[in-house]
């Protein structure tokens, strides 16, 4: 009985103390520890550590330090989850972590919201066990990758996928019009939200049809971390299903996909049918040789169509040679006495063994077609080659960037010259009023000493009155005129001493001005080139590509021609000639190109050293003081 009580009151928990105890026991335990930097972490190096960021921390370290993050989840373990402030248990992009290599990115597995439906999807394949594997370059410590690169990731091989939209079957016993959006969620160069969308079906769930344009994903770069969603709507949004596909799991060909809720539970009827074609991705300059090894029967065919109508031109060419070089034969006669064959390279030898005259010796040279086909080579390479001058120095100061600073320059030294001119004239009016003072103070006390001196005389008219006082006017009147005579010498002196001290700060404060600027000028100058000589070379590139496409251009019209050519013989004359034109024609196409390249070569070298002789001629002596003049000149102006 109290055995019996005692299992009543503890319930089920013996039991799960039990089991706790078991699993336990298969566990391996990982260490939490707070996160304090990559740098750290890495000098640790303990894989039995364990981080955990929230969803805003984990964004920010992953927009700093992309390449540490993933380094870091190469070592230890990372988890992410969400922000607090998510009160209506919404989820974030699981795809953003696992791009940087996050292992644990927890959601809110309570809304099943876009994030969470992506989440099912990923961890539906490898049997649902909820374990997926990292691509190897994302686990191998060396190699280094970068979540937000736009390039091919070195080792991968990138896809493209095209899905075009057929139809579909039982999506809803409604009546309703239905439509399909196609998305792409990877890298964020892979990302594609709503990338296609089709045209609604008019009041048809049941099988309707679409059978529009196919949506291409150029270039998936990462297909192990991308997943394509496929999802269907009715007219007014409502969700009816959907199917999320890794893109490395596709197959190409036509398939039904079945599709499911929101809960990524599987549909009874609802699916699409769709047909999809998957390739590995090739850059737009290399279309032409994938296809000729996709299809090499198709491109070989081409080959010795185009060999066949090189063919008849180079027989038409040995025919009017021998014409220009017996002007008097008659047409029936000249195959007959010195039939040609045509040989490699385009040069023709006689059948006949027997010694033959000068005149007849001529015939059997090479075609002179043959012998000047460098010639027409390098005229046609010519003629589609542009040539490209680099910027001269004048061109280079006629930049609107230095033109303002110029201006900007002049104006400052205009500006300092306007303010000592101020100065100056500031100076000679005070002078000019302490002139005015001294002179007026000299009037007014030689004036009283003259009224002194008048009163005396009227007193020498007194015979009583003594005679000495005009002797001591006269010697006051001396000793005003020679204190005035000093008092002006020394107002002189002060007057040009200080207008030489403005003179020489004027002097100085210019040519400090003027040594900045010249220093400013020359960076600036320094800068411009820089600036326009890179976005020369990139022009150049373009320029490039446009060339390679006329003499493509070209030699396809060439080509167009000598089969227009070949097509006016019969038929057993015109499929021999065919043969031997491609074969010369491939010959051709490839030096083409390659002495275009190369001659586009020699241009880029040819401008790049262009390029140094003018910013060293920036750097030289001889620009400073062009630039200093420059100045003066327009200072004096």
């Amino acid at each position: 009985d109290d055995c019996k009580k005692s299992s009543m009151d503890e319930g089920t928990a013996g039991s799960e103390a039990m089991a706790t105890e078991e699993m336990s026991n298969l566990v391996n335990y990982i260490q939490p520890v707070k996160f304090e930097s990559f740098e750290i972490s890495k000098k640790r190096n303990r894989s039995f550590e364990m981080s955990s960021f929230v969803e805003t921390k984990g964004l920010e370290q992953l927009t700093k330090s992309p390449v540490e993050f993933v380094e870091y989840n190469k070592m230890q373990l990372s988890r992410i989850y969400p922000k607090g402030t998510r009160v209506d248990s919404s989820n974030y992009m699981p795809q953003l972590f696992w791009n940087a290599g996050c292992q644990m990115v927890a959601l809110n597995f309570q809304t099943v919201d876009l994030a969470m439906q992506i989440n099912m999807g990923m961890y539906e394949y490898n049997g649902k066990s909820g374990y997926r594997l990292k691509p190897e370059f994302m686990r191998r410590p060396d190699k280094h990758f970068d979540p937000f690169t736009e390039g091919i990731v070195d080792g991968i091989v990138a896809n493209t996928l095209s899905v075009k939209i057929i139809s579909g079957q039982f999506l809803s016993d409604k009546k309703v019009g239905t439509y399909v959006e196609v998305d792409m969620f990877g890298l964020p160069v892979d990302t594609r939200r709503k990338a296609f969308k089709t045209k609604t079906s008019q009041g048809n769930a049941v099988n309707p049809v679409w059978e529009e344009e196919p949506i291409v994903f150029k270039k998936v770069v990462l297909p192990s971390l991308a997943c394509l969603r496929i999802a269907v709507y009715e007219e007014g949004g409502k969700f009816i299903g959907h199917r999320i596909l890794p893109v490395q799991a596709i197959r190409p060909g036509y398939h039904y996909i079945c599709l499911r809720n929101e809960r990524n539970q599987p549909l009874t009827l609802p699916a699409v049918f769709v047909y999809i074609e998957v390739k590995d991705y090739v850059p737009d300059t290399y279309a032409d040789v994938i296809e000729a090894l996709s299809n090499p029967i198709r491109y070989v065919n081409l080959m010795e169509q185009r060999a066949k109508q090189l063919a008849a031109l180079t027989l038409e060419d040995e025919e009017e040679v021998k014409k220009e070089a017996d002007p008097g034969e008659t047409p029936s006669e000249a195959p007959s006495e010195a039939r040609t064959t045509p040989a490699e390279n385009g040069v023709n030898h006689t059948t006949s063994l027997a010694p033959k005259p000068p005149s007849q010796a001529l015939h059997s040279q090479p075609a002179p077609g043959s012998v000047k086909a460098p010639a027409k080579t390098e005229d046609l390479i010519q003629s589609v080659l542009t040539e490209v001058e680099a910027q001269t120095i004048d061109e280079l100061k006629q930049q609107k960037s230095f033109v303002k600073l110029q201006k900007k320059h002049y104006k400052e030294m205009k500006d300092l010259v306007k303010r000592h001119h101020r100065k100056t004239t500031d100076l000679i009016k005070e002078h000019t009023t302490k002139y005015n003072e001294i002179q007026n103070d000299y009037l007014r006390r030689r004036a009283a000493l003259e009224k002194t001196a008048k009163k005396d005389s009227k007193k020498k008219s007194d015979p009583s009155s003594p005679d000495h006082g005009s002797s001591t006017i006269e010697q006051d009147l001396a000793a005003l005129d020679a204190e005035m005579t000093q008092k002006l010498i020394d107002l002189k002196d002060k007057q040009q001493q200080q207008l030489l001290n403005l003179r020489q700060e004027q002097y100085y404060s210019e040519k400090y001005q003027k040594r900045e600027h010249i220093k400013l000028l020359i960076q600036k100058l320094t800068d411009v080139a820089e600036e326009c000589q890179n976005n020369q070379l990139k022009k150049l590139k373009e320029i490039c590509e446009k060339e390679k496409k006329e003499l493509k251009k070209k030699m396809d019209k060439k080509r167009q021609e000598k089969i227009t050519e070949a097509k006016s013989k019969d038929k057993s004359q015109m499929e021999e000639e065919k043969t031997e034109m491609i074969r010369s024609y491939i010959q051709e196409v490839v030096q083409y190109i390659k002495r275009l390249e190369e001659a586009q070569s020699k241009r880029q070298e040819k401008l790049v050293e262009k390029h140094k002789e003018i910013r060293q001629q920036i750097l030289d002596e001889k620009l400073p003081l062009e630039i200093l003049g420059f100045m003066s000149n327009e200072s004096i102006s």
